[in-house]
């Protein structure tokens, strides 16, 4: 599978990294909607990936990057080229980041933008807005006889995905002997034997589930067989598992009944999450603890006083925020801009605030960002 998801601390440490020499590159295999994974064209994305370096490097001259500084990042882009494990993966976009000190590289499940930044920090708008935009996760089909993992990604595609740590031998431990058992797998008796039988088993899914979707947070959608939903609710430690369910036997479900029925959960659970935190914003505004004006969201953000942040994920709005908090509007992208939301969010994430992407429909007064404040600003 190959996927990287970012953790919280990843998007941290990466939006604290300055140099002059910064450069963030999003590339796919193919230039239109509905691109192939890079591990099935993978030339076509290596291609994609030279292509953006030598874009990127050009521009680091131009601005007079030193040779030195160049070759490095140049080297360290080179070794990801060559790097064939990196590319065997059911991604369908790459995102990386370099500079002489550091270079990180992101598989994603979802397909970007093709995008080259220079300048003195990294550009993680695309990536945040791919990570945190509410409309993608999983669903988990789950019965005695089988066990299926589903990604469900924000631009309306999908994919099984493998549990490569899920035991072969795992439907033994629900299999039925003549010699009840007692020679083969060590089984729990009495009249609770197959209740804890029942966890075990599903907690035994549970973790080959998070060693594939770790610690995301993305909602997980679950379709269980009667006798193991509410064991996997029992023993479920994920927090983005939803207490809303499929209401159906998987088994009896194609992976397109899936999707469309976890699509729709999805979309439930939003909405829900939504117009609870729209209620809980109007209530904060009105006593000063939250505001939809970007000054004042900057200004907050900077202060660390954002409890959560929601923002545009199509704004485009490019400029400067200094180290108090005062906004610059840019008429045009250069080296020394950056997207004001996507900078924004990343003070917020760096003072432990919560960051989500929305559509600009669903934010309040036609700005490109809300927020809820710890404190009054």
């Amino acid at each position: 599978m190959s996927i990287d998801i970012p953790t919280h601390e990843d998007l941290v440490e990466l939006s604290q990294q300055r140099n002059a020499a910064s450069v963030s590159l999003y590339v796919s295999p193919g230039s239109t909607d509905g691109g192939p994974p890079i591990g099935r064209d993978t030339e076509a994305a290596r291609l994609a990936l030279r292509s953006s370096a030598t874009e990127a490097i050009a521009e680091l001259g131009v601005l007079g990057v030193e040779k030195a500084e160049l070759d490095a990042i140049g080297q360290a882009l080179a070794a990801l080229d060559h790097d064939t494990n990196f590319w065997s993966s059911s991604a369908r976009s790459v995102a990386v980041f370099s500079s002489p000190e550091v270079t990180r590289a992101f598989r994603v499940r979802n397909e970007l933008p093709s995008h080259v930044a220079t300048g003195d920090r990294f550009d993680l708008g695309p990536l945040l807005r791919a990570t945190t935009f509410g409309h993608s996760g999983y669903v988990l089909a789950l019965t005695q006889g089988s066990v299926r993992l589903l990604a469900l990604n924000a631009d309306d595609s999908s994919v099984e995905l493998a549990l490569p740590t899920l035991p072969d031998d795992l439907g033994r431990s629900l299999e039925t002997a003549d010699n009840e058992g007692k020679a083969d797998m060590p089984r729990a008796d009495g009249a609770l034997g197959p209740k804890v039988e029942l966890r075990r088993y599903c907690s035994r899914v549970q973790e080959a589930v998070l060693d594939v979707i770790g610690a995301s947070g993305l909602p997980l959608v679950l379709a269980a067989s009667s006798d193991l939903q509410p064991a996997y609710y029992e023993v479920s430690t994920y927090r983005g598992l939803l207490s809303s369910s499929i209401d159906a036997n998987p088994s009896s479900l194609s992976i397109d009944d899936l999707e469309v029925r976890g699509r729709a959960l999805l979309a439930d659970s939003h909405s829900a999450e939504l117009e609870s935190w729209r209620s809980s914003f109007g209530n904060k505004q009105s006593n000063g603890l939250a505001s939809s004006q970007l000054s004042d969201v900057a200004h907050a953000a900077t202060a660390g006083l954002v409890d959560t942040l929601l923002f545009d994920l199509t704004s485009v709005d490019e400029g400067t925020i200094d180290e108090y908090g005062n906004t610059t509007f840019a008429n045009e992208p250069g080296p020394s801009t950056y997207g004001l939301v996507d900078e924004i969010a990343a003070r917020v994430l760096r003072t432990g605030g919560t960051v989500k992407a929305v559509r600009s429909d669903d934010l309040p007064d036609d700005s490109p960002v809300a927020a809820t404040f710890r404190g009054p600003l």
